[in-house]
């Protein structure tokens, strides 16, 4: 068995936007080294200022050096039937796979990452990082952040693993061992120690900030689906640590999810830090008598009954109340025809658009709709599954919005009036309005206490 230690110097980011300035490899047989190679490469690209000041490595030193491609065949028939060995390997494998691909080589290689195998290894340790490891382990690293330097302290790191306990890496190159998608940071342990139940999840990167925030139903399969195929590199490199609370139900970890993004705000939930609601339901009855409804952009002289961030989510509650409520899809605006909607042929419109449904009767059915969303102004108490049987959730809106949460034992008997008294109250999160409509739409309202 021959393994291929690797170690790139990038321009920084992903594969797909930065570029390889230098390349290591050490040949080594879990004994000794049996060959060794390095390069600086062409990136192609401007080499950044904080990049050189990491590495030491400037656009000077890598004008006049080869391209990748002037390099790849002789690196791929390198790495030719060696295990592919790195420090947090999937950045350096990735790299390389993506580079190899835009000269035509199908790179695929057997890999293992010294990360997990010193974890493995040597258990206890504050830090693997490859700096802090070696320190503990009594390995000096020369030209640190370059190339041969990090890949011969990789090396040393390595050969002390395989003397240690070889079976460590024979169980990890087994293709069936069923942790090739974590994280480098994150231990069978510590995915094993996650529930298979809702909740909400915490990422947290090398100095346990918070770096992402999620809901689940399953909270240890989603964990799996972060990691699972095409995975983001950029965040399965920086996860350190994973945390969860269990919540119970979906619904309430819906809820807690939008509360911790906006408290926390990390740094991988950028797109639901949205700003305010700028789209609007409105209704309006046309001369035949019938309540229609529109969606458009929020203005000062017109009130909408519902707000929204996005023309998309706004759009999605009508056509909720077209199924929910038989609506005419042409008169909610869904659908543009000269005569009957396309759903009176098809039984799923009962023909308001031809005059065939009386517009009281149709009326009606809009007024439910629009009741619907007169209750989500009022207090509310909905009562929800708990975390184990012997207890239930109780959540409480105020005006639409999330204003306390709790769990309260089937034990206790909590009278309405003072469930706050046992829940804890939070900063009002408009986002919790949205989550409070779609599970009014969909859900039996007997769960709910006006």
């Amino acid at each position: 068995m021959v393994f291929a230690i690797v170690d790139i110097e990038t321009t920084g980011g992903t594969a797909q936007r930065g570029g390889i300035t230098e390349v290591a490899v050490i040949v080594h047989d879990g004994k000794q080294v049996l060959d060794t190679y390095q390069t600086l490469v062409n990136p192609l690209r401007i080499v950044p200022g904080f990049i050189t000041g990491l590495t030491g490595i400037d656009n000077e030193m890598v004008q006049d050096a080869p391209t990748f491609a002037e390099i790849a065949e002789e690196l791929y028939e390198l790495l030719e039937d060696k295990i592919f060995v790195a420090h947090n390997v999937n950045f350096d494998y990735n790299f390389l796979h993506h580079e190899f691909g835009k000269v035509g080589l199908n790179f695929r290689r057997p890999k293992l990452c010294t990360v997990r195998l010193s974890r493995k290894a040597f258990p206890g340790y504050s830090s693997y990082s490859l700096g802090r490891l070696c320190e503990s382990r009594g390995i000096r690293i020369t030209d640190r952040h370059r190339a041969y330097g990090d890949a011969a302290a990789t090396a040393i790191l390595f050969q002390q693993v395989f003397s240690l306990d070889r079976s460590i890496i024979d169980k990890s190159l087994k293709r069936n061992s069923g942790e090739a998608f974590l994280p480098p940071h994150i231990s069978k342990e510590k995915f094993d120690a996650l529930p298979q139940r809702p909740g909400v999840y915490y990422f947290f990167n090398q100095t346990n900030e918070v770096i992402y925030v999620g809901k689940a139903n399953n909270i240890q399969s989603r964990f799996k689906g972060h990691f699972g195929g095409k995975s983001r590199n950029d965040l399965k490199s920086e996860i350190h640590d994973v945390s969860f609370s269990e919540t119970g139900s979906e619904f309430l970890a819906l809820l807690l999810e939008a509360l911790e993004i906006k408290r926390l705000w990390p740094k991988y939930n950028r797109a639901q830090k949205r700003p305010s609601h700028s789209w609007g339901i409105y209704t309006y009855e046309d001369g035949n008598g019938y309540q229609r409804i529109q969606v458009g952009k929020v203005q000062k002289a017109l009130k909408p009954i519902m707000t929204f961030y996005s023309h998309a989510e706004a759009w999605a509650e009508v056509q909720s109340g077209v199924r929910a409520f038989g609506f005419c899809p042409k008169l909610a605006g869904i659908q543009k025809s000269a005569h009957e909607c396309y759903d009176y042929p098809l039984g799923k419109c009962e023909g308001a658009c031809l005059g065939k449904e009386s517009p009281e009767t149709y009326n009606l059915k809009m007024e439910e709709w629009l009741n619907q969303g007169t209750v989500v102004s009022k207090q509310l108490l909905i009562k929800s599954a708990g975390r184990t049987r012997d207890e239930h959730a109780a959540i409480v809106f105020d005006n639409g919005i999330l204003k306390a949460y709790g769990f309260i034992s089937q034990e206790m008997e909590v009278q309405a009036e003072s469930i706050l008294d046992y829940l804890t109250p939070v900063k009002p999160v408009l986002e919790t309005g949205l989550i409070l409509r779609s599970f009014l739409s969909r859900e039996k309202l007997d769960m709910v206490v006006i």
